[in-house]
């Protein structure tokens, strides 16, 4: 499976390349392409968030209420859920079905075919830390803005929300930068496409209020 990602992003690079004379703004477009073919998972993603936001006053009842019965809350939790269609994985699909992206495009960057691997400071083969940590800070910084964004107010994800950020930026440094790269630039799309996402759903829900 992973080669067949592989050679896909690999024939993609190599046309956005030539088209754009530069391996970074091939990665940049590469990276827009897979974010918009992923819309429709995206949008279903976002109403299931927001559904999700708008049941946590039930559910933190419901926690108190069955504090010292957790199989009991499990079981309401997902009564809750199946009452107002809420599928609890659907905001976790999107990201999985980027890992094979990120994987394959990985192992692209190591045997990258192209001459002009030079982007701006950074070669994109290279560690994403060298010379500066620029991108790996951008790394952690817009995965914690696309946290922020999609949190449905769940405690459990205060604890994450500082966590995964500086965990991608740590990691990051080593990466190559071209794999950082396109998961700073899917991260900013990702923060611009929930925002128009976010006024839809709003104006959607302000309609049905109305009618």
């Amino acid at each position: 499976m992973i080669e067949f990602f592989e050679g896909i992003l690999l024939q993609l690079l190599i046309f956005f390349a030539d088209l754009t004379k530069s391996s970074g703004l091939a990665i940049i477009l590469l990276t827009l392409f897979i974010r918009l073919a992923l819309y429709p998972l995206t949008w279903s993603q976002s109403k299931s968030l927001a559904a999700m936001r708008e049941l946590q006053p039930k559910m933190q009842e419901l926690q108190r209420k069955y504090k010292d019965k957790p199989q009991e809350y499990q079981k309401k939790v997902m009564e809750l859920y199946q009452e107002h269609k809420i599928n609890p994985l659907g905001g976790c699909l999107p990201m999985l079905l980027q890992l094979p992206f990120l994987w394959a495009l990985f192992r692209v960057l190591q045997d990258f075919p192209l001459e002009q691997r030079q982007f701006l400071i950074w070669d994109l083969a290279g560690p994403a830390g060298e010379p500066l940590w620029i991108l790996p800070l951008l790394s952690g910084a817009t995965t914690y803005l696309q946290m922020m964004q999609t949190a449905t107010g769940d405690q459990s994800q205060k604890a994450m929300m500082l966590i995964m950020p500086v965990f991608l930026t740590w990691i990051s440094i080593q990466f190559p930068a071209g794999l950082v790269l396109y998961w700073v630039v899917s991260n900013v799309f990702s923060i611009g496409q929930q925002y128009v996402i976010n006024k839809q759903l709003a104006a959607a829900k302000k309609g049905d209020k109305a009618g």
